[in-house]
């Protein structure tokens, strides 16, 4: 096919964006769209490839494949083996762990679907995760594994047939991924088929431009790129994605493809050099900058200032060249390339994965590497200071606690309800009195309030419905039961003083919703006291919005003792409104009066780490904090 200058100018607004994005630079809100477009300039380029092949008939799936192991796996397989030192010398072992199966899922193509099982509540945070970027890379290849099958499949029933199905596949694929955003919208983000309708867009632009004379429009071409440029800037986290909302990056990018040709005002903009020199690149670019952002943001105590992560971006740029004229060109020039047979590109392909297969697989096995040293105590202690809150608990029996995770007792007399912020205090509970009768129902971001449940893309209506159910269910439970004497209830309420919380009434309530929320509370405290029961609430731990347990891993790992993470009380939040707002009607123990003694948070008390989290107690913390405070005979002596 002919070249496109302007194309190359298109991946540099694809690729820039997204590395502004990701450094956390906010104007760049919706950034994350640029892989939307390359999505779709992907789709474009290889189909006509392929178009054109089949009507020639010197279609090759093994010179196809040949092509894209050229294209695809140099680049990435360095990038892979500059990130090993690195990941081992400063990740702790849950980190290595999840690292150690990257290496392993992108060396299969499947990191999409290892990433989408990694996103739970309470996983390692995404920006730490070097690897995570490959998800789009395996996005493609799973399409690239499939759809030349399909095209020389049903090729011989003629283009337009075969242009119908395109159609027909795509128009099934958005209508999943817009389903998906309102079900299941973490799997949603990664699932194969909620993003191939990305790439046949651009195989639909390839079905109509096949054989023909792109036809220039100024107006089309422009629109198409200032379409591309509103969904930069105004998307942004809350935005749904991929969904209907991804159809204005989507065919802003298709229109730039099929009218801002050669001549347009785009096609001149495009073109100009600097523009195609970074679209030359882009591939590159978008490799080494996550790896580069994550291992700042592992090494730094706290999110690293932006001139750091701005000259990261620039230095991302200056590897990418490097990577281009050292590695790229090299395997992809047709006058004398590294590794000159089809053979030896598979062979080198072959070995290089599994050599990565390899590495991957022993680190998992490995449980990333414990036994390394971190001062006086090894990796695996310093990792089970911090480690999730998954360490608190055991699966819970009861059918309708999916999702939910509990200790149980035949004969309970303390019920422990709520969301994550409950779920951390059982082990403080159990350490204040070991021979406690507990049962816990708790469930993620889920506050223990009746007939409530927050509202967003990520927490769908389907999920608050969920939420609200299990909620009531937990009270039909306590009712059946003459054993409770205390129900702690324990949450941040923060994701229900927002703008969207959701009633048992299938209500969507926008705005400053306090009133009516402490209202419902109150209400569900005297549900709880009917069946004989006392309550008390638990505030959640102090912060300052930093990931304190971060910060006192930083100082073991990295010996820079004098630095300390304690941060001062702030009594002034919402949430402690809202607090003030329950104590006329139920007793609040205040954990700030554990951890903050003089307005000062003490996060690390005789050698103990508090927090794991920006807000969570650690296994240890919890425990500690039990056992000093009497938590249990506290909670007993001023429950009402």
């Amino acid at each position: 096919m002919k070249y496109r200058r302007e194309i190359d100018g298109l991946r540099a607004v694809a690729v820039l964006p997204v590395i502004l994005f990701h450094a956390g630079f906010s104007v760049f809100s919706g950034g994350y769209v640029g892989v939307d477009v390359f999505f779709v300039i992907s789709g474009y380029l290889i189909t006509s490839i392929l178009i054109g092949e089949l009507e020639q008939s010197t279609f090759s799936i093994a010179r196809f494949y040949e092509r894209r192991a050229r294209r695809i796996l140099p680049a990435l397989f360095l990038v892979m083996l500059v990130c090993l030192p690195f990941a081992y010398l400063w990740m702790l072992p849950t980190q290595l762990e999840e690292f150690a199966q990257s290496l392993f899922a992108v060396g299969l193509f499947l990191s999409n679907w290892l990433f989408w099982s990694q996103a739970g509540y309470f996983e390692n945070a995404a920006e730490l995760k070097p690897l995570l970027h490959t998800w789009s890379l395996a996005v493609e290849e799973q399409y690239y594994l499939l759809f030349p099958m399909f095209l020389f499949a049903f090729w011989r029933f003629g283009r337009r047939c075969v242009l119908i199905l395109v159609v027909a596949m795509a128009f099934l694929s958005l209508l999943l991924s817009e389903w998906g955003w309102r079900n299941e919208p973490a799997i949603n983000f990664f699932f194969t088929f909620s993003r191939f309708w990305e790439l046949l867009a651009g195989s639909i632009c390839a079905f109509a431009t096949a054989g023909r004379t792109i036809k220039s429009n100024n107006i089309l071409g422009a629109a198409g790129l200032v379409a591309i440029l509103v969904a930069i800037f105004a998307y942004d986290a809350t935005t749904p994605f991929p969904s209907l909302y991804t159809l204005l990056p989507v065919i802003g990018t298709a229109l730039v493809i099929l009218f801002g040709s050669h001549g347009t005002w785009v096609a001149k903009l495009l073109s100009i050099r600097v523009f195609v020199g970074i679209g030359l690149i882009s591939y590159s670019a978008y490799l080494w900058h996550q790896p580069l952002f994550a291992f700042a943001r592992l090494r730094s105590m706290a999110e690293p200032p932006q001139v750091l992560m701005a000259a990261l971006a620039v230095a991302s740029i200056v590897l990418a060249w490097v990577t281009w004229r050292y590695v790229e060109q090299p395997f992809r020039r047709n006058n004398n390339p590294v590794l000159p047979t089809r053979g030896q590109v598979f062979l080198f392909s072959g070995i290089a994965s599994a050599a990565f297969l390899s590495i991957g697989l022993t680190g998992h096995l490995a449980e990333g590497f414990k036994s390394r040293s971190a001062g006086d105590i090894t990796m695996g202690e310093l990792d089970n200071r911090v480690i999730s809150n998954r360490g608190l608990t055991r699966r819970c029996p009861s059918s309708f606690t999916r999702s939910a995770d509990c200790y149980t007792s035949t004969e309970p007399n303390v019920l422990v309800w709520g969301d994550s912020y409950a779920m951390h205090l059982v082990k403080g509970i159990m350490a204040s009195d070991p021979d406690i009768a507990l049962q816990q129902y708790t469930k993620h971001t889920c506050a223990p309030i009746i007939g409530l449940a927050t509202r967003s893309p990520q927490h769908t209506a389907d999920w608050a419905a969920r939420c609200i159910a299990f909620n009531d269910q937990v009270l039909a439970w306590l009712r059946q039961q003459d054993s409770v004497d205390i129900v702690v209830l324990s949450s941040p309420f923060s994701q229900l003083l927002g703008d969207r919380i959701a009633n048992d009434a299938g209500d969507v309530l926008v705005g400053d919703n306090m009133a009516y929320v402490a209202q419902r509370m109150y209400d569900t405290v005297d549900l709880i006291r009917a069946t004989g029961a006392r309550v008390i609430v638990v505030s959640p731990p102090p912060t300052h919005g930093e990931d304190i347990g971060k910060c006192l891993t930083h100082i073991v790992l990295f010996d820079v003792a004098e630095t300390s993470c304690d941060f001062a009380l702030d009594d002034e939040t919402r949430v402690d409104d809202f607090l003030r707002r329950l104590e006329s009607h139920v007793p609040v123990y205040r954990l700030s009066d554990d951890i903050c003694p003089n307005s000062v948070c003490d996060v690390m008390q005789d050698g103990i780490f508090i927090y794991r989290d920006s807000g969570h107690l650690s296994n240890e913390g919890s425990a500690y904090l039990g056992r000093q405070n009497d938590w249990m005979g506290t909670f007993s002596r001023i429950a009402s």
